[in-house]
């Protein structure tokens, strides 16, 4: 589990990324998927990407898949 310290990080890094994505990201962003009913929005992913690089100090793409597989819960 993440520390407290890391949780608060984590949300402020979402909170600015739904702020910025509103205001402009979304017309600069593309995701590159055939699935029409993904499990994350595209914040979460711009938000869980940027937390593993910035924290967790994962830089590869399967190291921040795992972060993601550990961290996040499953959704039914």
């Amino acid at each position: 589990m993440i520390n407290q310290a890391k949780a608060v990080k984590l949300i402020k890094i979402y909170q600015y990324v739904c702020d910025k994505y509103e205001e402009e990201l979304q017309y600069h962003c593309q995701r590159f998927t055939n699935n029409n009913r993904p499990e994350f929005t595209n914040q979460e992913i711009m938000t869980i990407y940027l937390f593993s690089v910035s924290e967790e100090q994962r830089y590869k793409i399967k190291d921040i898949h795992d972060f993601r597989i550990i961290y996040t819960p499953k959704i039914k």
